[in-house]
């Protein structure tokens, strides 16, 4: 059976994501505190690791119910800032650590989502093993940290998620709430990239599109991808169920396509 494995949140642009066991869809359809702040410079341009690799040496924790922001540099020497009210704080350290001048942005509504017409990434727990299994010394939980995706399912075969976009795709159901898929997510540099090192895995990107086109499923819509350097589909949910709730182990359905 199909079930919601994790729901994956990163409230910090480009920074570490944290675990939740249940998270509200904002009005707009994505999932709160999912990007709620992001770093941006004097040109308006984010911080976060398509821009950078040193983000990757940054360790950090999230406290939803506080805002505070935990961060661990490569020194050693711990912060912490409460992001509601210490912003002015953190934009001068994070300025500092990354020599350039930098702002601290919120935005409750929607999040700095790539994305901001759409909602969540979806991604089968199946889909991460078998990347995994594509590159010698890649642990699971070290694909899952690359991917970045925020809903993960279990109980159904890798590449799963390929299956809701394209023509007549259908729907998924998570508890009470429908996820329509928009469009598969073609990566960036970042997946390439050791999560804590920043360094490049050599070849990562020739290799997964080998492995991709090698064994992309009978049931995706081919004319839906652009190109096998895809993961994860990017989901959208309907105006009618923004606003309500998931929980981690909730069923997860297929609903066939209206006619």
């Amino acid at each position: 059976m199909a079930n919601l494995e994790r729901i994956q949140l990163y409230p910090v642009k480009g920074l570490d994501g944290i675990e939740v066991d249940e998270i509200e869809i904002l009005p707009g359809g994505t999932l709160a505190f999912d990007r709620e702040f992001a770093l941006f410079d004097a040109d308006g341009e984010v911080l976060n690791g398509k821009r950078t690799d040193r983000v990757h040496a940054l360790r950090t924790e999230f406290d939803p119910t506080t805002t505070e922001l935990t961060v661990e540099p490569p020194d050693g020497d711990s912060q912490r800032f409460r992001l509601d009210r210490e912003r002015s704080r953190a934009e001068r350290w994070f300025s500092e650590l990354f020599r350039v001048e930098l702002s601290l942005e919120r935005d409750e509504t929607l999040g700095y989502v790539d994305r901001r017409e759409m909602g969540p990434s979806v991604i089968s727990t199946a889909t991460i093993e078998t990347v995994a299994s594509w590159f010698e010394g890649l642990s699971v939980d070290g694909v899952r940290r690359r991917l970045r995706a925020n809903l993960e399912i279990s109980g159904v075969p890798a590449f799963w998620e390929d299956r809701f976009v394209g023509e007549n795709a259908p729907a998924i159901q998570i508890g009470s709430v429908q996820f329509e898929g928009v469009t598969p997510c073609g990566r960036c540099v970042v997946p390439q990239r050791d999560p804590d090192t920043g360094e490049l895995t050599e070849d990562f990107r020739e290799r997964f599109i080998a492995k991709r086109r090698e064994t992309f499923p009978e049931w995706a819509d081919n004319a839906a991808f652009d190109h096998y350097y895809t993961t994860m589909v990017i989901m959208d949910v309907p105006e009618a169920d923004q606003g309500e709730q998931i929980d981690v182990d909730s069923s997860v359905d297929i609903v066939p396509p209206s006619s």
